[in-house]
């Protein structure tokens, strides 16, 4: 096969790519015998003037003579793009705490591969965990081990379903993932388009594809069941407590997810190297959809387009680094609480993203030198940010217009812009909940923001905290064959410091089954 890139298409264009392929090759259209979009991004650095841009592989006769003919960076071979697992070995049957993005698909990939794997989650199947947290964002009834953070799928589940990632992938697995989530149900358009997501609804049903999957291929997964304790002789793990159950286990990869702080807590007390890690805080910002479409694609195309995203970073005049994460087009802010007593926020959007605001989390880089460099010094600066902010709330989502937040006075009212949240929310003051230098960091960029986005300072632009789970506060080392400094256990995915969204994890989750066999 050939691939093509740079090939421009512009909106107003009825041309059909196998046409423009046809003419940029000289041939009859009728000479491709087939062609698949491999990448589709949008240009749109001219608001009048908006293209798609293509990147195809074509099958046609005489691939060697145009490829001798076109000399061109942009008119090549196809590479060989595929996903290649390790050789098979024996190994003792394979035990993952965790079912989120890494547990999954390190359960899925080796399901695949006739070795049984074992999961252990202490949440919720996806089903059930559905009608708990909606029962929890109507009643405020929270289940510790069954919510945002914890249940089949793991966060990501109750999220925007980005599939963004910038890591470098020799190997394929991003590929292969991407494979997995289409096999069980996601848009084929994932495969090609620039900056994909799913949606929190269509990833319900994938997950309990992959389940089925893992199940039929001889796997197992156990519900509502907690990991209390590891038991450890001569440096080696010798079985798992599971609901006060003694489990044999040679072999256990740790996916619990960047919130399990009472895991993180139990693991503080083995012989188990840990370390604070940096990461980010600060608010979930709500703007009027139309604002960042117009902004984005301009009057003229706005209309026809999908609601668009933005990803903004600033250096503060402290060298402190804000940027936006996680943003979520015509989406949801929901409560994202996982203990009793705390208050965090995440945002969620259904594949449509159809309602009438944009939210992104706008947080602000913080490191140990912040909040201490003992393991779990992380955990316990964000616990105190949720405690505030539950207070702040009065048990619901603190709420404040960006007006008031810059005065440091409590909104009284909300104006132009509407609330949409999954969970209540109460009026309060932000400027409550954080240290100043994360409120005057939040300030700045913000107004800087607006040099970038028209609008975005909008005083009636809508705050809500706290966003405090961008990432792990831990990490827990491994060597190079994807080890712990204890035989036998496996640190993955997000939880452990090594992903930081649904794509990293899963690709981390393929990465340590392959570590599993050699």
């Amino acid at each position: 096969m050939i691939r093509i890139r740079q090939i421009k298409i512009n909106l107003d264009s009825k041309q059909d790519i196998k046409d423009k392929v046809s003419k940029l090759l000289h041939i009859n259209v009728n000479e491709i015998k087939s062609l698949k979009i491999n990448k589709k991004s949008l240009d749109a650095r001219k608001k009048d003037n908006l293209f798609y841009v293509y990147e195809v592989d074509i099958e046609i006769e005489n691939e060697k003579k145009i490829l001798r003919k076109y000399k061109s960076n942009d008119i090549f071979e196809t590479p060989n793009e595929e996903y290649i697992f390790p050789p098979k070995k024996e190994i003792d049957q394979p035990i993952i705490i965790g079912c989120g993005p890494a547990g999954l698909f390190c359960a899925y990939i080796l399901s695949e591969q006739g070795y049984n794997p074992i999961i252990y989650e202490r949440g919720e199947k996806v089903e059930d965990r559905v009608k708990t947290i909606e029962e929890f964002w109507n009643t405020n009834k929270l289940n510790v081990n069954s919510n945002i953070q914890f249940g089949e799928g793991g966060a990501g589940t109750f999220s925007d379903g980005k599939l963004n990632t910038l890591t470098k992938d020799k190997f394929n697995r991003q590929k292969k993932v991407f494979e997995i989530f289409v096999e069980n149900g996601a848009p084929e358009e994932i495969m090609y388009i620039n900056n994909p997501h799913i949606g929190t609804d269509i990833l319900r049903t994938v997950i309990i594809n992959m389940r089925n999957k893992i199940i039929s291929n001889g796997g197992k997964i156990y519900y509502n069941s907690k990991l209390e304790d590891i038991v450890i002789e001569n440096n080696e793990v010798q079985s798992i407590i599971i609901n006060g159950k003694s489990i044999p286990c040679k072999n256990l990869i740790l996916a619990i997810g960047h919130s399990a702080r009472d895991t993180f807590e139990m693991l503080s007390t083995k012989d188990l190297d840990m370390s604070a890690k940096p990461f980010a805080v600060g608010v979930r910002i709500e703007h009027p959809q139309k604002l960042i479409d117009i902004h984005q694609y301009g009057e003229k195309y706005y209309k026809q387009l999908p609601p668009a995203s933005y990803k903004l970073t600033y250096q503060t005049k402290q060298n402190r680094g804000v940027y936006s994460f996680c943003m979520c087009p015509g989406g949801y802010v929901v409560n994202a609480s996982s203990e009793e007593g705390l208050l965090a926020v995440n945002g969620m959007s259904n594949h449509a993203r159809d309602t009438e605001n944009a939210n992104s989390a706008l947080v602000v880089t913080i490191s140990p030198d912040d909040f201490g460099n003992n393991p779990l010094d992380g955990i316990k600066f964000q616990r105190e940010l949720e405690r505030k902010a539950y207070i702040e709330g009065n048990s619901l989502i603190p709420v404040q217009l960006y007006k008031d937040y810059k005065a440091n006075e409590k909104s009284t009212s909300i104006n132009s812009i509407n609330v949409i949240t999954k969970g209540s929310y109460s009026l309060g003051n932000l400027n409550n909940i954080f240290p100043s230098y994360i409120n005057e960091s939040l300030k700045e960029a913000i107004e800087y923001f607006n040099t970038k986005i028209e609008g975005y300072s909008n005083p009636d632009a809508i705050l809500l905290g706290v966003e405090s789970r961008t990432s792990s506060p831990v990490r827990i080392p491994r060597d190079e064959n994807g080890l712990s400094k204890i035989k036998g256990l496996y640190p993955c995915g997000e939880g452990c410091g090594y992903a930081g969204g649904i794509t990293t994890a899963a690709i981390d989750g393929l990465k340590t089954a392959e570590n599993l066999i050699k």
